[in-house]
């Protein structure tokens, strides 16, 4: 491959700043996740890591419901009022914001409470988790509390602030989930979950207080009116949300019919491994892209380069940390949980290889948030949801837990290639020449991992596989060095750097 091209308004520079802030973070969360999920795994086991699972997925579905995405909404407007400098809209929409989400948090507990048999029944075939279930009420109150204050930080790309909340809610997540589930085992799971939800409204709060916003007493018009621009936008979110998580708890439902409650565990392990390292990527595109990105939103020449700039970046940090996930799946699996979790290793591989396609599809997917294309989003996560839940459905019903991997996989295949039309159509976007050509070489590289560990013994395939790693771990340095700023090196080292002589 040739060097990489330059481009006008150079964003690379901004874009890794802003995903080595969130990538720091990330690095913390992944030390607390080690602990965390090792603790878990020897104080429950398969079975009670899946019961974790399913808990987890019913309060993500119903925050994500409930919500009506009016934390996305409100992120996406205070990011064009940024862009703009209007400084009423701003605080605006924060101050209605704040509002929207204390009323939904109430909303939202009253109804699960109310629901709570019946969504027991649905879930686990029996009604002795009701109780359960009604307590996780108060947990989805605090995360909508909390994802009100976290969506004007978000909106403001305070990027610091948001990987110290990461890093926070790692902390108390690790402090105070571990204590619960060894004094109370599985009825623990539940307390723990209300608990850390109760922290993060303390933490998000005391981050979003620090950010000034004007001064304003709206009237009852005034909210109506910002509320309605929030809901309109927020209802596709929350639409989109729900799909989403939605499709999750769908697939896990699939496997626990399927192979029972053991099996959900193995694959809620392997599900929260195959993104772990590629999480930090994914929430810098969440937190720090998709507002700029939505700052320049009008001018699809802009908009197209730096998506193009974003995909980049992200498979230059994202491939060779997928490649050593991948071979190196038994260690990973016995590091963060233990050897009764051994038959999730091939399951992790498969969504190892789904993770390096949903890098590539998730900025081109942005266009659609950046532009409000609501209709077209709306239906790209309809189709995507339905794609993957019938896959997974097909696929576990013939090859059990594995299958589940295979429709991940299978879903992005198809998502990556239907993003790409839809966005050409939106923006005019297309792929640089020289992404296509670094997409290809890390696709390639993953397969032949991924074969290679299928087809061959452990030790001639982990060592063919190691030398990729490295390999394109080499490749990767090598390329990320050309775009970052000479300062940012020690002055003994510039000279060594690839292309000291024309670096800018």
């Amino acid at each position: 491959m040739g060097p990489i091209a330059s481009s006008p308004g150079h964003s690379y520079r901004e874009i890794l700043k802003s995903t080595a802030m969130i990538g720091g973070s990330s690095i913390v969360n992944i030390a607390f996740a080690i602990i965390r999920n090792k603790a878990m795994a020897l104080l429950l086991g398969p079975q009670g890591v899946g019961l974790m699972g399913l808990y987890s997925s019913i309060a993500d579905l119903a925050q994500n419901l409930a919500g009506l995405g009016v934390q996305a909404s409100g992120v996406r407007q205070i990011a064009e009022a940024v862009g703009s400098g209007d400084e009423h809209k701003i605080a605006m929409t924060a101050i209605v914001l704040r509002r929207i989400s204390a009323v939904l948090g109430i909303v939202a507990a009253l109804l699960l409470c109310v629901f709570a048999l019946p969504i027991a029944s649905f879930t686990f075939a029996d009604q002795t988790h009701a109780a359960s279930v009604a307590l996780l009420a108060v947990a989805v109150f605090f995360r909508l509390i909390s994802g009100g204050q976290t969506a004007l930080v978000q909106g403001t790309r305070r990027i610091s602030d948001l990987a110290r909340l990461n890093m926070l809610g790692a902390l108390f997540s690790t402090l105070i989930g571990i204590p619960l589930i060894f004094l109370f085992g599985e009825k623990g799971i539940v307390p723990a979950l209300v608990a850390m939800a109760a922290v993060s409204v303390l933490t998000s709060w005391s981050y979003s207080r620090r950010i000034k916003i004007a001064s304003l007493s709206p009237s009852a018009k005034q909210v109506r009116q910002e509320s309605a621009e929030l809901l309109k936008l927020g209802v596709v979110f929350m639409a989109s949300g729900f799909l989403t998580v939605g499709a999750a708890y769908a697939v896990r439902i699939i496997v626990l019919r399927e192979s029972g409650v053991e099996a959900a565990g193995l694959y809620q392990a392997a599900w929260a491994l195959g993104g772990l390292y590629a999480s930090f990527i994914l929430q810098a595109m969440g937190t720090d892209f998709y507002p700029r990105l939505t700052a320049i939103a009008r001018d699809d020449d802009q908009c197209n380069r730096l998506v193009n700039d974003q995909i980049q970046i992200s498979v230059l940090l994202a491939g060779p940390g997928l490649l050593a996930t991948l071979t190196l799946a038994p260690l990973v699996i016995n590091l963060f949980y233990s050897s009764e979790f051994h038959a999730a290793i091939n399951l992790l591989r498969w969504i190892c290889l789904g993770v390096m396609l949903q890098i590539v599809s998730w900025p081109m997917g942005f266009i659609i948030l950046a532009k409000a294309a609501r209709k077209v989003f709306f239906w790209t996560e309809v189709t995507a949801t339905l794609f993957h839940v019938g896959l997974a459905w097909l696929l576990v019903n013939r090859f059990g837990l594995i299958g589940s991997g295979a429709a991940f996989l299978g879903l992005y295949v198809w998502h990556t290639a239907f993003v790409y039309v839809l966005v050409r159509r939106l923006s005019g976007f297309r792929w640089s020449v020289f992404n296509v050509r670094l997409v290809s070489f890390f696709l390639a590289a993953t397969i032949l991992a991924f074969v290679l560990l299928w087809a061959l013994p452990f030790w001639p395939a982990t060592l063919a596989c190691a030398f990729i790693t490295c390999a394109s771990g080499l490749f990767s340095l090598r390329m990320l060095f050309q775009l970052l700023p000479e300062e940012w090196f020690p002055a003994r080292i510039r000279p060594w750097l690839p292309n000291a002589a024309t670096r800018s």
